[in-house]
């Protein structure tokens, strides 16, 4: 593997530089999406005109807020798995570039995207429903930088034949492991095309939230499945922190589709 780029002076960890590449695709997505939903936005009055989003650029803003916070959140939850070590010497602990959790900067994220959904005068379920998809995609692509630098993130060992081993990696390995950053980043891309297609049917009609509740659910089940194969230690009834968040995850999408009404639909509005 290749924790780091070397170029010349420049040391890259390509563990960021994936995380890099993935908020900006994730931005692209971003974008696409608030395009194709312009207009019924505008036409509920959901988008507050200014001389910033006549660019258009909505999608990069976003990423770009959401992203730092949901690094943060990632980080500090990270470090709060283990409080006794983290209270024990915090700082190289926060400032570390290794080690990040899905949960925290879920947490993370969504905290900043409820700020935004007001920002932008659109309602939060929408808004949530908006930035699915790319959140899916920023997170798959995220995982090969977790592959490349070997951090730690692979599964148990394997015989199959696609099993690979890690020994010059962050957290190096010479055993065949299962490589769980490849099977991440297929689910994952796969629940964005999943939740992107869903997108078209809530542009008319559908109750707004569905998309979102389908995050929830779709990746909750897939990171709990996926931990019975990773390295992470096991804590509350057997389970890692992982899939005690994921269990959190999937139990709050479905409590929220129950929830959710279905928009009433405008008559001029087209079938």
């Amino acid at each position: 593997m290749i924790p780091f780029l070397h170029l010349g002076p420049l040391t890259i960890p390509t563990f960021g530089l994936m995380v890099a590449t993935g908020l900006l695709v994730s931005a692209y997505v971003l974008q696409a999406d608030f395009d194709r939903r312009r207009e019924g936005f505008s036409r509920r009055g959901y988008l507050k005109e200014s001389k910033e989003s006549s660019h258009r650029d909505e999608g990069f803003l976003i990423i770009g807020i959401a992203g730092i916070s949901g690094l943060v959140g990632a980080r500090l939850y990270h470090v709060l798995e283990t409080p006794r070590e983290f209270f024990a010497d915090p700082w190289p602990l926060l400032f570390s570039r290794f080690g990040f959790a899905w949960f925290g900067g879920f947490l993370g994220g969504f905290v900043a995207l409820i700020l935004l959904a007001k920002h932008y005068g659109v309602p939060a379920l929408e808004f949530m429903d908006l930035c699915s998809p790319a959140a899916a995609v920023g997170y798959a692509i995220g995982r090969i930088g977790c592959l490349l630098s070997g951090d730690g993130d692979y599964g148990v060992p394997t015989k199959l034949p696609w099993g690979m081993n890690f020994p010059n990696g962050v957290v190096p390995t010479t055993e065949r492991v299962h490589p769980t950053p490849i099977y991440e980043f297929l689910i994952w891309m796969l629940i964005a095309i999943i939740l992107w297609q869903m997108g078209k049917k809530t542009l008319n009609s559908e109750a707004p939230g569905r998309i979102f509740c389908g995050y929830l659910i779709l990746t909750g089940v897939a990171r709990f499945l996926i931990e019975f194969i990773r390295i992470n230690p096991r804590s509350f009834l057997g389970m890692s922190n992982a899939q005690t968040a994921s269990l959190v995850s999937i139990l709050l999408g479905i409590v929220l589709a129950l929830r959710i009404k279905p928009r009433p639909q405008s008559r001029n509005a087209p079938a």
